[in-house]
């Protein structure tokens, strides 16, 4: 795959797009709502937002960004708000690799995701429960569902798995919830198992660079935290708080890309398994950017 990289100091992107992901099973309603899929854009003409009710509306346009940005010479920096790794040492027993992409693609393998949002996430994590032995790492679920490899409630004993709760930068994001947890209020993981497929289909095309995986590129795709910028986001008057975050992101992140100032952000330790926050530990240049 030929992906052209960027000298660090340069880090100019010419549109910014910020993804706030949502893995329900059935399409979001009709009428722009709350916990469903958000697209806030910025470039030089204007910010915009965008409400998807399906993850395969919200990839098309994910797609299309790319490619007109490839056809225009411009440098497109796409945010995606889920999980891109998880802790070292899953990947290598999962996959026989230690490498989140071989991840990405297993998970393109067995995850089924439909045109009207219906997949089977609790089912393959519980499959994965079981190549652990049936104790494995995930949790949370449905209490209707009859998965007895996944627990409903956290009953995971990292230390016996030789597994971490928590990727580092959990560390430094500590209100960004463990990637295993699945269901129930502020679970990321299920959003991990069904946007990692999508990263592993647009990582496949020429030219897209995944960071910290790759270096940046004229394409990168890079995992967000829109929490970073709680502060603004609860003082936005906007009534719908997922739109605001997306788009205050954006914003921040292009804001920071036109002053040449954004290079910072993606410092961050190197991580074939793991991943990293684009900005994590730097809320406070996040949230400057905004006044």
């Amino acid at each position: 795959m030929l992906i052209s990289f960027w000298p660090r100091s340069v880090l100019r992107f010419d549109r910014v797009i910020v993804a706030d992901w949502s893995a329900a099973s059935a399409l979001s309603p009709p009428r722009p709502s709350a916990d469903a899929i958000w697209l806030g854009s910025i470039d030089k003409n204007g910010a915009s937002s965008r409400y998807h009710r399906s993850r395969a509306s919200a990839e098309a346009a994910l797609t299309q960004a790319i490619e007109a940005a490839q056809a225009a010479g411009e440098a497109l920096l796409i945010g995606c708000d889920f999980p891109m790794g998880y802790p070292s040492g899953f990947a290598a027993r999962l996959t026989g690799s230690a490498s989140a992409r071989a991840v990405w693609a297993w998970l393109a393998d067995h995850i089924q995701d439909a045109p009207d949002n219906s997949n089977n996430r609790f089912q393959i994590a519980a499959q994965i429960n079981r190549h652990f032995g049936g104790a494995g790492p995930f949790w949370g679920r449905p209490a209707r569902l009859d998965l007895p490899d996944l627990p409903a409630t956290k009953a995971v004993d990292y230390p016996a798995l030789a597994l971490s709760e928590r990727r580092a930068v959990e560390t430094v994001v500590p209100r960004a919830q463990p990637v295993w947890k699945l269901y129930t209020t502020g679970a990321a993981g299920s959003q991990g198992l069904m946007g990692q497929p999508m990263i592993h289909r647009l990582s496949q095309r020429p030219g897209v660079a995944v960071w910290p995986f790759d270096p940046p590129g004229q394409i990168t795709l890079a995992e967000i935290y829109p929490s970073l910028l709680a502060r603004a986001v609860m003082a936005d008057p906007a009534p719908i708080k997922d739109e605001a975050q997306v788009r205050l992101l954006a914003a921040s992140l292009f804001t920071l890309s036109q002053q040449g100032r954004l290079a910072g952000l993606f410092d961050c330790p190197a991580s074939a398994e793991e991943g990293w926050i684009l900005g994590a530990g730097h809320s406070a240049t996040l949230l400057a950017a905004l006044s």
